[in-house]
């Protein structure tokens, strides 16, 4: 993997991470409404995961393999 691809992977994880925080905040206000969407808030957890997992696999692909 060559710097640019780094460095695209790197901007990629920024923005997912920015992402994910934001989702944080939509669903403390969410849970802030009583009653509020389960739905909703279901679908909105469910992409913060799903995020994590795209950061996660992002990161293992920056992480060389070390053969010990």
């Amino acid at each position: 993997m060559d710097e640019q691809e780094e460095l695209v992977l790197l901007h990629q994880i920024e923005e997912l991470k920015s992402e994910h925080r934001d989702l944080d905040d939509v669903i403390d206000r969410l849970t802030e409404r009583i009653p509020y969407d389960q739905l909703q808030m279901q679908r909105l957890k469910k992409r913060k995961l799903a995020i994590k997992d795209e950061i996660a696999r992002i990161e293992a692909l920056l992480i060389p393999d070390i053969i010990a």
